[in-house]
């Protein structure tokens, strides 16, 4: 922001009660547009996140996984297939015997249950990824939404350095040609305003890239023309006791969670495969010779004499242990991840409110004053140049200091899953 080391010690009558600065860092009023010339409609944040979780790709995916999951759990819980067999002893007619065998397999040790049990976990898992998901979009679209915002608002500050620079270097020229200065201060203020002229262009850029980041995030094919907000406000800094209560169902948190709640299950279902299955046979056997039908019964069950399903066991269990030694790792990360994003957004928002109660205040009374003494002949161009750019210093620091709140605030929404960071 020191380029834009504009003479505004020239253009005293454009900026002497400073309404332009007031207005900008000031809790402005009205939204900006960024195209006002646009007929549509301003895009509001709500209506943004609203777009974003209707149309983006990553939702869609979350949403057939969990389909697939009910699917999976239908399957669980279908009954295993009988057997039919036909069997003949001895090819000749007359001495033939056919047996017609139908073979139903039982499960016994509650695999079936077990079963079912795993497919719901599974299926809670992929909502909860779903969950997760949307909070991270929501969380992505609010960064962007916001960054576009102040993107807008250095635009603003650029548009209206460039206007009193050019003020400044007309007032100069004027100065030049009347033997009031030298020409090299014209030159000086020509100097200036090609810096704040590309400065413009540089903030212009940054905006149109903020604009299409938000615009990937909706998914939306049309260009964002438009936005309705206020990038001054600040986000609502929670109280402590209001994030604990909500780290415990952040969605990292309940991830984890649940896949040692699934892991669980299919350990469950690992030991419910020691128990062997039975399966019974009944059917008829005709033979020929004797010119009679028999009835055939029968019942067959495995011998676990070599596989106990022992090591399926202990492979499930252990992985069971290390979900639950994940989740407490993510717990204490996400716990940690939570206090640095609330202490960032808490000094962003104090370092906002000394800005704006002090620096800006003393920056705009100091211009003024070495703006009105190099009028009055009191000091030279130097000094009022300086006072400037302490005073655009300051507003550069007041608007990375909202910007790092913003941050901090859409990055609570992102670990917690809930969004905080609206104002």
């Amino acid at each position: 922001m020191c380029r834009f080391s504009v003479p505004l010690a020239f253009a005293l009558t454009a900026f002497a009660s400073a309404s332009v600065l007031a207005q900008s860092v000031g809790t402005s009023a009205a939204p900006v547009s960024v195209a006002q010339a646009s007929s549509a409609p301003p895009l509001t944040l709500a209506a943004a996140v609203q777009t974003a979780l209707q149309n983006h790709p990553d939702l869609s995916a979350a949403r057939r996984e969990i389909e697939a999951t009910e699917g999976a759990r239908t399957q669980a819980a279908a009954y295993q297939n009988p057997s039919l067999s036909v069997e003949v002893e001895d090819l000749r007619r007359d001495t033939r015997t056919t047996t017609v065998m139908w073979s139903q397999p039982f499960e016994l040790g509650g695999k079936r249950g077990a079963r079912i049990a795993a497919a719901d976990r599974a299926t809670e898992l992929a909502r909860a990824q779903l969950d997760a998901k949307q909070a991270e979009l929501r969380a992505n679209v609010t960064a962007a939404f916001f960054t576009s915002l102040i993107a807008q608002e250095r635009v603003r500050l650029a548009q209206a350095s460039l206007d009193l620079a050019r003020t400044g270097t007309q007032t100069g020229s004027k100065r030049v040609i009347s033997g009031k200065v030298s020409p090299v201060e014209e030159t000086r203020a020509k100097v200036a305003e090609a810096n704040v002229r590309l400065e413009l262009i540089q903030a212009q850029g940054e905006l149109q890239n903020s604009l299409q980041e938000l615009r990937s995030l909706m998914a939306q094919a049309s260009a964002v023309s438009a936005l309705d907000g206020n990038a001054l406000t600040l986000p609502a800094l929670l109280p402590q006791e209001a994030l604990e209560q909500r780290i415990a169902d952040a969605p990292a948190l309940r991830q984890a969670r649940l896949e040692v709640r699934r892991l669980a299950a299919l350990a469950d279902l690992e030991s419910a495969k020691r128990v062997p299955d039975i399966t019974v046979n009944a059917g008829i056997k005709r033979a020929q010779d004797q010119g009679r039908n028999q009835a055939v019964i029968g019942i067959s069950i495995p011998l676990p004499v070599f596989d106990t399903n022992r090591g399926a066991i202990f492979e499930a269990l252990r992985r069971q242990d290390k979900a639950e030694d994940e989740a407490r790792a993510i717990e204490l990360r996400l716990r940690a991840d939570v206090a640095v994003a609330r202490e960032r957004q808490a000094t962003a928002s104090a370092e906002v409110a000394a800005v704006q109660a002090e620096i800006l205040p003393g920056a705009q009374s100091a211009f003024d004053a070495a703006s009105k003494g190099f009028e009055l002949g009191k000091f030279d161009y130097l000094e009022a140049l300086d006072a400037q750019r302490s005073l655009l210093q300051a507003r550069a620091q007041y608007l990375r200091s909202v910007a790092e709140a913003h941050r901090a605030a859409t990055d609570l929404d992102r670990l917690l899953g809930v969004s905080v960071s609206i104002p």
